[in-house]
């Protein structure tokens, strides 16, 4: 008799937040059939999922991972798709995400970021999907020089990109307000962990120092940001996708630290003298100087809490991209990459 599986609908589920994701759900619930939607932009790598392609192939049984190529903003394309597959759940990922780009391109992230969710949300309301998931950031409450930001803070977002993310969670609210859109709003802090692009900060500096390159750094390196392993990420949503009411806005975040303490910790596993590596540029302009999401609602509700820490944890983050050297070498050797990181590091801002 052939399985009842589950259709799970995944957007951005090449890049670094989304393919944790789908390595998380495939190898707990074997009843789901995982679709992933992605439009394969600079930061989108298929190589993420290899593994979980590989075991399908293997697989005597129905395949329970399809890779789908396509862009959110597609209307007619996600038309098509919601009718023919009757997703149970979308967990929507795609965006553009990286600050300093959306300084030098504002057009691709209010394009990708606000079009694409509505033209998303929109077709889940006219297919009557049961559960859509926004994967919302704790940048949209910008800089908090003392304090926490809990769920009903104001939102001041500072840059293009934390803008663009706020308009983006402004309207799924609009649509749980006005359409009783059975949408859950996810805003995660900054994560860290395996298949992590090379140009964030943990990446890039445990690449840089393997290459015996400098490190970049932004003003002084003293901002704050809370920082949190993408496995209880994972673990979050997981929760979220099972338990959590309808309309709930959830923050999820992990442990407060320095970039600067941040880039300690990675030489002291490498073994290196950091100040040998470190390169200071000028700041980016608008600049937070610090993030501090508060997670008791999520933790008072569901019970999650996070598992990892960084101390404990980085040994086995810089053990992986040691020995993944094929994986991020490929990605630097772009002329994307090698483009957007001259002018990320020359701190070229205009």
């Amino acid at each position: 008799m052939a399985e009842n599986y589950k259709n799970i609908l995944i957007t951005g589920g090449c890049g670094f937040i989304g393919s944790n994701f789908i390595r998380h759900l495939y190898k707990r619930y074997p009843n789901y059939k995982i679709f992933n939607l992605d439009a394969l932009t600079y930061a989108g790598n298929t190589e993420n999922l290899a593994d979980i392609e590989k075991d399908g192939m293997a697989s005597k049984g129905e395949r329970r991972y399809q890779f789908l190529k396509g862009d959110v903003c597609d209307a007619l394309f996600l038309g098509n798709l919601f009718a023919e597959q009757k997703f149970e759940t979308i967990v929507h990922f795609a965006a553009e995400t990286h600050v300093d780009r959306s300084i030098f391109n504002v057009s691709d992230f209010v394009r990708t970021n606000i079009d694409g969710t509505h033209a998303l949300i929109a077709a889940s309301r006219k297919y009557k999907i049961p559960r859509f998931i926004h994967i919302s950031t704790d940048e949209i409450y910008g800089s908090v020089p003392e304090g926490v930001s809990k769920e009903n803070a104001a939102l001041k977002p500072s840059n293009p990109y934390s803008t663009s993310k706020a308009c983006a969670d402004l309207l799924v609210q609009s649509y749980i307000n006005t359409h009783n859109a059975p949408a859950i709003i996810v805003r995660g802090s900054n994560n860290f962990g395996t298949y992590q692009y090379p140009e964030k900060l943990i990446p890039l500096a445990i690449t840089n120092i393997i290459e015996n390159e400098k490190i970049p750094i932004h003003g002084n390196g003293e901002h704050k940001r809370r920082w949190l392993h993408v496995e209880d990420f994972c673990e979050a949503l997981d929760m979220v996708m099972h338990r959590a009411p309808l309309g709930s806005i959830y923050n999820v975040s992990g442990e407060e630290k320095s970039n600067m303490e941040i880039l300690s910790i990675i030489a002291k596993v490498l073994g290196v003298d950091l100040d040998a590596y470190k390169t200071h540029t000028n700041d980016r302009p608008g600049a937070d100087y610090r993030y501090a999401p508060d997670s008791t609602k999520i933790n008072k509700e569901l019970g999650w809490s996070p598992r990892h820490s960084i101390n404990e944890d980085m040994p086995h983050i810089v053990s992986w991209y040691r020995n993944n050297e094929d994986w991020w070498r490929k990605i630097k050797a772009k002329k994307e990459y090698r483009d957007h990181y001259l002018k990320q590091s020359l701190a070229q801002w205009y």
